[in-house]
């Protein structure tokens, strides 16, 4: 099973648990940008498709402007042999009180179902999305939704270098786990991180 690393604007610093990922969980793999810090949807879109292609069914680990991208992605190519997407911290591109104009080129963010596994992982003070946004995603793209609480941006700011927690979410999507579903075939658990893994929720 391959993990794909997908770092939102500006990249993932070397504190950042997506560097500490793909230092320790074998068969992990950056996704690498042409330009971080200048964001373009085509050439970012057509690099993770190329990625999916060369590792069919592997597991997307995407952070803040990456989700808004994998979103992207599912509509553009439903088509693509994802294995599951584990979506930490989405960044709104449709809220104008924070995005740049690269940021909110990845909008308007797509709210239809995503044709593969996937839980998004938010935190209730995060300055780039509302939890009630988070929670909206989620519930559009057929996701499970952990709450990590006070995590703000869940980032080295927040106390995230390592996180294995986020790795074994990871494993819970590689395992093709269903979770139970609500008569709109959506997740209808809403957890802490701790709450699903220690109460064996499937995904």
């Amino acid at each position: 099973m391959t993990y794909l690393i997908l770092p939102g604007l500006y990249g993932s610093g070397p504190d950042h648990w997506q560097s500490w990922w793909l230092e320790t969980v074998p068969d992990s793999a950056l996704v690498e940008q042409q330009d971080w810090d200048r964001p373009r949807l085509e050439a970012w879109r057509d690099r993770v498709a190329a990625a999916v292609e060369a590792n069919p069914g592997a597991i997307l680990v995407a952070h803040s402007l990456a989700v808004a991208l994998v979103a992207r992605l599912a509509t553009w190519r439903p088509d693509l042999p994802v294995g599951g997407a584990l979506l930490v911290a989405p960044a709104d591109v449709d809220d104008a009180t924070w995005t740049t104009p690269a940021g909110a080129a990845f909008g308007p963010m797509p709210l239809e179902r995503l044709p593969f596994p996937a839980l998004v992982v938010a935190a209730q003070n995060d300055p780039y999305v509302s939890f009630a946004r988070a929670e909206l995603f989620a519930g559009a793209w057929g996701a499970g939704l952990v709450d990590l609480g006070e995590a703000g941006h869940v980032n080295p700011d927040h106390g995230f270098g390592p996180w294995p927690d986020g790795v074994r979410l990871a494993e819970r999507l590689a395992a093709r786990r269903v979770a139970e579903r609500d008569e709109d075939d959506r997740p209808i658990y809403k957890l802490s991180v701790t709450e699903l893994l220690a109460q064996g929720y499937s995904i």
